[in-house]
C-alpha cells in the first residue's frame, strides 16, 4: 500500500516565470495545464511542487514557504548553483529569485534558501545541525545569528547590523575567523544593493594576512568571495 503524498501549492504570477527558474535547478515539468487555470506539477528525486498562475499575483507580497529536511545541504547546494550558472550564467544572490549559501544559522539546524521567480521559499534544511567548532571562535557564533536574520528571516538589514557589531566587538579576532563574517558582510551588502559597502567588506578580506593552510581551509569562502568580486565588477561594465 502506497503511503501519502503531499504536494504543497505555491502561487505565481505565470508559469512561464518560474518553470525555467526549476528545471535549472534540476527540476522535472511532470504535468501542465493552461484551462481552466495555469497549473504544473514539478519533481525532483523525492522534492515535489505544484505551481499555480495567478496573473495578477506580485511576488514581492508571496508567503509562499515549504521546507526540505535532507542529510547534508551542501551537495543539493552544489547541484542547484551549477545548473542555474548553466542556464543563466550565475547564481542570483539577490532580488527574485536568488539563493543563499549553506551557513549555520543560530537556533536552527542550518540550512540554505531559495527564493523563486514567483516569491516562494524552500528552505533547505539539515536533517541535524552541524556541531559547533570551538576552533572557530566567538565570531562564528555571529555569523550564525546574523545567518539566521539575513537568510532565514530575509532581513538582510538585520544581519549587516549583526556582522557590523560583532566585528568591531572582536576586533582582536584573527584573520581566519574574521574572513567567514566579512565575505557574508559583502554579500548582505551587496543584496541590498550597497555596492560600495560590498567592494570596502571584499578590500578589508583581501587585506587579510592567512597562511597556506588557512587559505585552504577557507577556500569555499573565498571562493564565494571571487563570484562576489565578479558580480561587482559585472555591474560596474557599461
Amino acid at each position: 500500500m502506497r503511503a501519502e503524498t503531499v504536494i504543497p501549492l505555491l502561487p505565481c504570477r505565470h508559469l512561464d516565470d518560474v518553470l525555467p527558474f526549476y528545471e535549472a535547478l534540476g527540476f522535472e515539468v511532470t504535468y501542465r495545464q493552461e484551462r481552466p487555470n495555469p497549473y504544473a506539477d514539478v519533481r525532483r528525486g523525492g522534492i515535489q511542487v505544484g505551481l499555480f498562475g495567478v496573473p495578477e499575483f506580485d511576488p514581492a507580497e508571496s508567503m509562499g514557504s515549504i521546507v526540505v529536511v535532507v542529510d547534508d545541504t551542501e551537495p543539493l547546494y552544489k547541484a542547484f548553483a551549477a545548473g542555474l550558472r548553466a542556464a543563466f550564467g550565475k547564481v542570483p544572490v539577490s532580488g527574485i529569485p536568488r539563493m543563499t549559501r549553506p551557513r549555520r544559522m543560530q537556533g536552527t539546524t542550518g540550512g540554505f534558501m531559495v527564493v523563486d521567480p514567483g516569491g516562494n521559499w524552500l528552505r533547505i534544511s539539515r536533517r541535524k545541525a552541524e556541531e559547533e567548532d570551538p576552533s572557530e571562535g566567538r565570531l562564528a557564533r555571529v555569523v550564525a545569528t546574523a545567518a539566521r536574520q539575513g537568510d532565514s528571516h530575509g532581513d538582510e538589514a538585520a544581519g549587516i547590523r549583526v556582522l557590523e557589531i560583532g566585528l568591531a566587538r572582536h576586533s582582536d579576532a584573527s584573520p581566519a575567523q574574521r574572513l567567514p563574517a566579512l565575505v557574508y558582510l559583502a554579500e548582505l551588502r551587496l543584496r541590498t544593493g550597497d555596492r560600495d559597502g560590498a567592494a570596502a567588506a571584499l578590500a578589508e578580506l583581501g587585506d587579510l594576512e592567512l597562511t597556506p593552510d588557512e587559505r585552504e581551509a577557507a577556500a569555499g569562502d573565498l571562493a564565494t568571495a571571487a563570484e562576489l568580486e565578479a558580480d561587482l565588477t559585472a555591474g560596474q561594465q557599461p
